[in-house]
């Protein structure tokens, strides 16, 4: 117990150090994983799944927390797998919390039993890529079939039509040009200000003005809504949050932070990805996790401590307590047009992992992680397995979007991976059972000075005997 509060000390004197000496770093830092949150966040209000509020409030208390154990600035963020399917499919609220609650139980339960690496062994990369690719994917659909299509040039307003559309996607690409540009954040502060326009201009704005203090209630998923939401959003959520969201953030934060503050362990990360979502999903808050990309983003923005996440945790939950309901009108007068690029942009910052597919972190070799120079060689991919990821990525892919269902998704592309590994076993088998008669004779039928190999077959994998 003295370690531990000694440790939470250490950590938050560095916290209030690094703010004192560089607040302008830790409070760009906070800023930095905005790009996923806010589109996801609008979005999944707008269709009604999440209780926004609760979200401010939960997401908030999450960052705080995190900010104040870790000192480390560690994202809290949606669960994009979710969030793609709500979106998507205009999940309720209990539906989607459903899924929340089921990934918080199954990595409450895998951090505590220590099972989180076998299941991130089990679960092969290109499947978990191919949910990641299929989900942005389906986000920017939805963002073409929904807030964009039915959009006239000038229509329905003077601040909302493909003219605002064209002038936002110009400044995406510009902003892609420019890293430290903070698109999300601009693009939302003119959307708030276009909605504010239209919001005044109402008749009904008189009705929601002011603030309101938020009023938690909590929903009950009923069997049906459970089943739905855990098959088909929470499944193949599931080890997209254990390899990126706990595997790969306590290897990034042991990269980038080498030596103090101390690397957070899978299971603290795997109980704090738990924890908030069995507790904030009960009052319609949306599911989060941690990110090693939004890690990554935050650390570019300029945060070196977990300061910078408590100072944007503090702003959410205040907004939360006070204003939350308060936004929702602005909210609902959102330009679509901007809200569509947005999500747009999400979508294909979430699809663009696959490009990764054959320099990803499987292919370490694993069981010589301890020793450090090992650490550092890439076992090199043959042209046929390259295609055998591809295949397996792009099936999981097919499966999501054919059917409009991460599960299936996965399921098919576990099933092909399984699939591809027997038959490659079968080779095998099927090689060794016909060289070993050949090396029984070979003594006795080759002569002296044959190019014949004797103890190699070279048609075989390199360094196997024949």
């Amino acid at each position: 117990m003295a370690s531990i509060y000694s440790r939470l000390a250490n950590v938050n004197k560095h916290n209030l150090r690094t703010l004192r000496t560089q607040p302008l770093n830790e409070l760009s830092g906070a800023l930095g994983d905005l790009g996923t949150l806010l589109p996801l966040l609008i979005a999944l209000t707008l269709t009604k799944s999440i209780s926004l509020p609760a979200t401010l409030v939960f997401s908030g208390i999450a960052n705080i927390a995190t900010g104040a154990a870790f000192g480390i600035p560690l994202p809290v963020q949606p669960m994009k797998a979710i969030a793609a399917v709500a979106i998507s499919q205009s999940y309720t609220k209990t539906e989607n919390i459903s899924a929340g609650l089921f990934v918080g139980g199954v990595v409450t339960f895998l951090s505590l039993t220590g099972l989180l690496k076998w299941f991130g062994r089990v679960v092969p990369i290109p499947v978990v890529r191919g949910i990641q690719m299929g989900a942005g994917l389906a986000l920017v659909i939805s963002a073409g079939t929904s807030p964009l299509k039915p959009l006239g040039w000038i229509s329905p307003s003077w601040s909302d039509n493909w003219l605002w559309a064209m002038a936002a996607f110009a400044f995406l690409l510009v902003s892609s040009l420019v890293a430290r540009i903070p698109y999300a954040l601009l693009v939302f502060l003119l959307g708030l200000m276009l909605g504010g326009i239209q919001l005044a201009k109402s008749h009904t704005h008189t009705e929601t003005s002011g603030f309101h203090t938020w009023h938690p209630k909590i929903y009950i998923p009923s069997p049906s809504d459970f089943r739905k939401g855990a098959l088909e959003a929470g499944l193949p959520q599931l080890p997209l949050t254990t390899l990126n969201s706990i595997l790969a953030v306590t290897s990034l934060s042991a990269s980038l932070f080498p030596t103090f503050p101390p690397t957070p362990s899978n299971t603290e990360i795997g109980l704090s990805v738990g924890i908030a979502n069995l507790i904030g999903c009960w009052f319609g808050a949306m599911p989060v996790c941690h990110g090693s990309g939004g890690l990554a983003g935050q650390y570019r923005f300029g945060a070196r401590s977990g300061a910078s996440i408590i100072i944007l945790g503090l702003v959410k939950l205040l907004l939360g307590l006070t204003a939350g309901e308060t936004i929702i009108p602005l909210l609902q007068r959102f330009p679509k047009s901007l809200l569509g690029v947005m999500v747009l942009a999400a979508g294909v910052e979430l699809a663009k992992v696959g490009q990764s597919l054959d320099d990803i972190k499987d292919l370490w070799e694993e069981t010589e992680q301890e020793n450090e120079d090992a650490a550092d060689k890439r076992r090199k991919l043959n042209e046929q397995e390259r295609r055998n990821r591809w295949a397996v990525m792009l099936v999981t892919v097919a499966g999501c979007l054919a059917f409009k269902n991460d599960a299936v998704g996965f399921i098919a592309g576990m099933v092909w991976h399984w699939g591809l590994k027997g038959s490659e076993w079968m080779q095998q088998r099927q090689w060794r059972g016909q060289r070993r008669p050949t090396r029984f004779f070979t003594s006795r039928e080759y002569q002296e000075g044959e190019d014949a190999p004797l103890l190699h077959n070279h048609d075989a994998p390199e360094g196997r005997l024949a």
